[in-house]
């Protein structure tokens, strides 16, 4: 028998929180687009907060950590066990194969520049 009494800990309450929210989608031009894109990257914050920022709402002061994603489908991942000659079924090695790939694209072209 459950205890219906038992205080749900904090961390589901803000998850409930999360879930009543709403995404919402602009479907705006490329250039407005671009420009908050760029912004968010000049202010070292992620789209979402910048826009919060330009429409005036309350934006988390907590530092988030910025990442690069993309979705890869099956096919895609097995290209790229391919290219990095590891096993298609070590996601975690591909991911860090990948990554390394683009720091290193990343120092060759601030290196073209100097």
């Amino acid at each position: 028998m459950t205890d219906k009494k038992r205080k749900i800990p904090q961390k589901w309450e803000d998850e409930k929180k999360a879930i009543r929210a709403t995404q919402v989608a602009f479907d705006v031009g490329e250039q407005v687009q671009y420009v908050i894109r760029k912004e968010a990257l000049d202010r070292n914050v992620n789209p979402s907060d910048r826009i919060r920022q330009i429409l005036g709402l309350k934006v988390l002061s907590k530092p988030k950590r910025l990442r690069l994603s993309v979705s890869l489908n099956n096919d895609e991942m097995a290209y790229l066990a391919k290219v990095y000659q590891v096993d298609a079924g070590d996601p975690i090695e591909i991911k860090r194969r990948a990554a390394e790939k683009l720091v290193e694209h990343v120092k060759n072209t601030l290196n073209n520049k100097e």
